[in-house]
């Protein structure tokens, strides 16, 4: 079962206190994709310009991602630059340029239409309704979106939730869109908002899923080397919707088996720059952190 993704390739540089990277692969679908091709397959939707080199194109088609939707406009690939300090739940941009994703416009090809599973990383939500317009009938829509859109695009965005099944989002922007401190009352109300699943992402400290009749929380995994969350929160994504798929259930015990499977790739992720460590990952790696996972919150009712 294949999932249909839409968000942005890009290039990032990046500082962390633990080293400084330049012009190295990244972007919403970037991650998103590399993160569910463990789980299944990928159509990516997105736009680069003609100085995204061919060995990236080559490293995303080797994880069985398609990339007949990725258009290649005159121009250059949209760039981001930020800093961390020892606070890595919190990045400093420094510089956007955009570039060509300014005046990106997404055309699925006929293939794409018929996708079962969609993911709307993070974009404008009026790109993300354009493309909802052009999908014939989904199973299941999931949504990302930050700060500057539920600001600045707020109306656009309420008119989009209606037609998304699981939002993800941080706890900053659940609290930001709700216009509530209590997260989980924020959860609460997004639900009125339209989708069925709020999922909460909350960097070092796990994830929160709220839907009517239930929550579940889960820690994140405990590392001892984190060099970049750059991308943590798209890779999440990633694996929570590429288990979903992979499995076509979305009962309440698979949702938070795929939260958990989401927070065990975004733990690989963060342990290098970029998509260096997701290169590198295999599967019975991801099992075997899947089931260390569950022991970390495994206990005996006495």
């Amino acid at each position: 079962m294949s999932i249909l993704v839409i968000g942005s390739v890009a290039f990032d540089s990046v500082e962390t206190p633990f080293g400084k990277v330049e012009d190295i692969l990244g972007g919403s679908a970037t991650y998103f994709s590399t993160s569910a091709s463990f789980f299944t397959d990928v159509n990516l939707v997105a736009v680069v310009g003609e100085d995204f080199p061919d060995d990236h194109l080559d490293f995303l088609r080797s994880r069985n991602i398609d990339l007949s939707g990725l258009q290649t406009m005159p121009g250059e690939t949209f760039r981001w630059k930020g800093r961390y300090g020892y606070d890595l739940n919190e990045a400093q941009t420094l510089e956007t340029h955009l570039n060509v994703f300014e005046s990106f416009r997404p055309e699925l090809p006929e293939n794409y239409r018929d996708a079962e599973y969609v993911f709307l990383a993070n974009i404008d939500p009026e790109l993300q309704l354009e493309v909802l317009k052009q999908v014939k009938n989904p199973q299941l829509v999931a949504c990302d979106t930050m700060n500057f859109w539920i600001e600045g695009k707020r109306d656009a965005l309420l008119k989009t939730l209606p037609h998304v099944d699981i939002l993800i989002i941080n706890d900053a922007e659940a609290r930001q869109l709700a216009d509530e401190p209590n997260v989980i009352k924020a959860a609460r109300k997004i639900l009125t908002f339209g989708p069925k699943t709020l999922v909460v992402k909350r960097g070092e400290y796990g994830a929160l899923m709220v839907s009517e009749h239930a929550v579940f929380s889960a820690p994140a995994y405990p590392l001892e080397s984190v060099f970049d969350p750059t991308g943590a929160g798209d890779t999440f994504a990633g694996g929570f919707i590429g288990y979903l798929a992979s499995t076509r259930n979305q009962s309440e015990a698979c949702l938070r088996q795929a939260i958990v499977f989401g927070s065990v790739m975004a733990s690989f992720t963060v342990e290098d720059f970029s998509l260096n460590r997701l290169r590198l990952l295999n599967s019975s790696e991801i099992e075997e952190r899947f089931r260390t996972f569950k022991l970390l919150t495994h206990f005996d009712d006495l």
